[in-house]
């Protein structure tokens, strides 16, 4: 690593030979000045970690030297060296954007660990802007995949919501990318510099969600032996991501819609109201209206949450996305494995084309990253996808409690009807057209010819 830059300025020249000696020892890149003038200049034309400088110089003091430093690098730290008896000066600085200040004479240990802790902290600070920048970048709209006609409109309304107040009900099957969503409407909006919360409503005991959403005092139930933030109060400021909100309790419900009307809620065995300012965006692979006719979710609560309603479309409903979905899945997965995969072949890319994917794009990633892992040419090849495909058929198709009867079976017999009924079943999808039925079951035409014959089709 670079060595951290520190500009010393201290118009006493053996002040300024002491600090450098000392901190070239501590490993830091030291440069010293006893001219306030000479300072600026360096400023001009240097970007430094921190800045160490006395405050009474003659000329350019410190107070302009800090000043100076704040216009030109924000994100460097200023310690202000003051003398014994005068601190007000060094109230003033801090007031003024210092870090913090050192009296004369010091302690070495003193303003070792005061120049460590500030540069630290600096460091810290600098690492969660990047990280930051670099989720809001991973979630700008033009990374979302998909080019097709539905998620266009799809990420059309995401970029028009985003910009708004309202809460949002993201609704779509299992692994359609309802996170990924709400992620992408955060971190595109007015919050996106403040807490993105993730509550999931279904993996949480119904006893522990209330706790976990609102808070709880100590002493309020068995186990309550601190008191505790919900996440409510965590996001405030933020956004609140409830996956899975068709699964809260009634009594949940209530208090959920409460919070959300009056911008305020109570934690468990708590007296004091907590204001809150949260966007709510909300999740649910269930069809809610449908929940609301059946009287298993409030309507009050559904029309304050559906404000602005996302519907993901199933990865069936957008086959022309899968190509670009696999390079994606292709590239994440050999970098992570340190292999070098170039793609898929085209064989293996249409058996993908012919499933239905009835776990979406979740599915679709689990079986590049299957594909990559198992793989040893470069580029996945067919045998892989037919032999994942294959595999799904045969589980979905036998039933969830077989028994084998105690005078055995004829394996080939049961096997050859399972075939059969596929290969009826495929024909009637197909239109019986022999060759769109033989793409479906990931076979080729001659194969397909056989068996129509084997069994009378």
């Amino acid at each position: 690593m670079a060595k951290q830059k520190i500009l010393v300025i201290d118009d006493e020249k053996n002040m300024c030979d002491f600090l450098e000696i000392m901190l070239n020892k501590e490993g830091y890149d030291v440069t010293c000045t006893t001219s306030g003038e000479n300072s600026l200049e360096l400023l001009e034309n240097n970007l430094y970690s921190m800045v160490l400088t006395d405050i009474k110089m003659p000329g350019v003091d410190g107070f302009e030297v800090l000043r100076k430093t704040k216009e030109l690098s924000p994100d460097t730290v200023v310690i202000m060296i003051t003398a014994h008896g005068s601190p007000g000066g060094a109230v003033t600085a801090m007031k003024e954007g210092a870090y913090d200040y050192v009296t004369k004479p010091f302690r070495i240990d003193e303003v070792k660990l005061t120049i460590k802790k500030a540069l630290e902290r600096s460091t810290l600070l600098e690492e969660n802007i990047r990280l930051r920048q670099e989720v809001e970048e991973r979630y700008k709209f033009w990374n979302l995949i998909g080019k097709g006609t539905k998620m266009q409109r799809v990420y059309e309304l995401m970029e028009k919501v985003s910009q708004t107040k309202a809460n949002v009900l993201i609704t779509g099957d299992s692994g359609t990318g309802k996170e990924l969503v709400a992620k992408a409407i955060h971190y595109n909006s007015p919050r996106k510099d403040r807490s993105f919360i993730i509550l999931n409503c279904g993996a949480i005991p119904e006893n522990l969600l209330e706790s976990e959403l609102f808070g709880h005092m100590k002493g309020s139930f068995t186990g309550a032996i601190a008191n505790k933030r919900g996440l409510l109060e965590v996001a405030d400021g933020g956004t609140l991501f409830m996956d899975e909100i068709g699964e809260l309790s009634f009594p949940l419900q209530v208090k959920l819609l409460r919070a959300i009307q009056e911008r305020e809620f109570k934690r468990v065995g708590g007296i004091e109201d907590i204001k809150v300012d949260v966007r709510m965006i909300s999740a649910s692979n269930q069809d809610l209206e449908q929940m609301v006719v059946k009287g298993e979710f409030r309507e009050d609560l559904f029309y304050r949450l559906n404000v602005i309603q996302v519907k993901l479309p199933p990865l069936r409903e957008r086959k022309e996305d899968i190509p670009l979905l696999v390079n994606h899945f292709v590239r994440k997965y050999s970098q992570d494995m340190g292999k070098e995969i170039g793609g898929m072949s085209p064989e293996a890319l249409g058996l993908l084309l012919s499933y239905e994917f009835p776990g979406n794009v979740r599915e679709l990633e689990n079986i590049i990253e299957r594909g990559i892992t198992l793989e040893t040419s470069p580029m996945i090849t067919e045998r892989h996808i037919r032999s994942y495909l294959t595999e799904r058929i045969i589980s979905r198709s036998i039933p969830p409690s077989i028994e084998i009867p105690e005078e055995g079976l004829d394996l080939n017999r049961v096997v050859e009807d399972l075939e059969k009924a596929f290969i009826i079943k495929a024909l009637g999808q197909a239109g019986g057209v022999k060759k769109k039925a033989a793409e479906l079951l990931g076979i080729n035409f001659r194969a397909m010819r056989y068996k129509l014959a084997k069994y009378g089709l």
